[in-house]
């Protein structure tokens, strides 16, 4: 399994697209086939990413995996996917990132997949919060063991059908964009300027110019205790997901990103005319990109 989950694992840059965008497609083509009355819930995936035009390296990493078990009386749907983005040069921050998205991803395979895809666990909600909390802190001590002095940004999110678990730490975020074209941030950043933001001493445009606007006050790999943000939700059909690291937030207005979601029909395109953007507007760190979709009744 380990070996396995290593291969899934995807931080590299690959110059498929103009301006340095790649993508990864994950998309099940047996879960497209919606027609089967059986499948409760099905998940339609793509990835992109890009070490943006500044960099010459990528301290990004990601993981996405979808896997639909269809019977004649039962069925289930599992989705993991993960974005980390590397801290503490370029090969801390890249260390950083793979070790994180490994053993979260890891855990997660172990603890959930087998259970509920092959023995049909019925795994309770507190339960999957546990593990998804669980996940977060064997990517810390794999951080803390392998990566001294290095650090990343972790968000993931596990579906399982209709239910979709997350976990974050730092500024990588996750929105969630409805049927009707709404997005929404799921996420808090645990930057500085988010605090100062919040407290009142600087607006948000100031906040995007801020000299500190990378400094963090939790990621993994530092020394201090920290409790990751756990929460839980739901997505109907036609919603979709987008999680991503700042090299697209941080240069590309929500605005923005809403209009382009919502210009594009296909998930492929989609992301990766989300990093064409961020690289347009100059590209000045790594951009990487997931985007969900849940299919099906």
């Amino acid at each position: 399994m380990f070996e396995t989950i290593k291969r899934l694992i995807s931080g590299k840059n690959d110059h498929r697209k103009k301006l340095g965008a790649s993508k990864n497609r994950d998309i099940d083509q047996s879960q497209d086939a919606s027609s089967s009355s059986l499948m409760k819930s099905n998940y339609q995936v793509t990835s992109c990413l890009s070490p943006g035009k500044e960099r010459s390296h990528n301290e990004d990493a990601l993981f996405t995996l979808t896997a639909a078990l269809d019977g004649l009386e039962t069925s289930a749907t599992f989705g993991l996917y993960l974005v980390a983005d590397g801290m503490g040069g370029h090969q801390s921050g890249e260390l950083a990132s793979r070790f994180a998205v490994n053993a979260a991803s890891k855990f997660l395979m172990d603890q959930v997949f087998d259970a509920y895809i092959y023995d049909q666990q019925s795994l309770t909600d507190e339960k999957l919060r546990s593990l998804v909390s669980e996940a977060v802190d064997e990517a810390q001590k794999l951080v803390q063991k392998k990566v001294p002095g290095g650090g990343t940004t972790l968000i993931l999110v596990m579906g399982i059908d209709d239910r979709f678990f997350f976990a974050h730490v730092g500024d990588s975020r996750l929105y969630i964009i409805d049927r009707d074209g709404k997005i929404s941030l799921k996420t808090k950043d645990h930057s500085l300027v988010k605090r100062l933001v919040d407290l009142g001493e600087i607006t948000e445009e100031q906040a995007g110019s801020h000299p500190q606007r990378n400094l963090l006050y939790r990621a993994l790999g530092q020394s201090d205790p920290f409790e990751p943000d756990i929460d839980q939700f739901s997505m109907q059909s036609g919603d979709s997901l987008l999680i991503c690291s700042d090299g697209l937030w941080g240069v590309v207005p929500e605005e923005r990103i809403s209009k382009i979601i919502n210009g594009y029909d296909d998930l492929d395109g989609c992301a990766c005319a989300l990093v064409d953007a961020a690289n347009q507007a100059g590209g000045p760190d790594n951009i990487s990109v997931v985007l969900v979709k849940r299919t099906g009744s």
